[in-house]
């Protein structure tokens, strides 16, 4: 039996509800819970947890945070979505042998990888 599994990633932000939002309707993932100062949702078995943040601390807006990866099926459509939803590009779509990758900074800051493999 293992000593520890994994429970969930957990996020900070400014307004969870829309966090919430931004992960359901940009990425798919299923809300379990919503309220004003917590979430939890899930993509497949990954769980990402959004807490308010106290008081006025978020990411660094060109400093680092958690990175987390996501595998698409249209990079191009998915990153519109997310820019309406108020997400940035983070440089350019970049064209690998393997396939397309970007990067995205979501609400607060936090960067957000793409992949759409070949």
């Amino acid at each position: 039996m293992a000593t520890a599994s994994f429970r969930w990633i957990l996020q900070l932000h400014k307004d969870v509800p829309k966090a919430a939002r931004f992960y359901a309707q940009g990425l798919d993932f299923s809300v379990n819970v919503v309220t004003l100062r917590w979430a939890e949702l899930q993509s497949g078995p990954l769980k990402l947890a959004l807490m308010q943040s106290p008081s006025d601390h978020v990411v660094n807006e060109k400093g680092y945070s958690s990175l987390l990866s996501f595998t698409v099926t249209d990079i191009n459509t998915t990153i519109s979505k997310l820019m309406e939803l108020g997400a940035e590009l983070d440089g350019s779509i970049k064209y690998e042998v393997h396939g397309k990758v970007a990067s995205v900074r979501c609400l607060d800051g936090h960067v957000l990888g793409l992949y759409e493999p070949s």
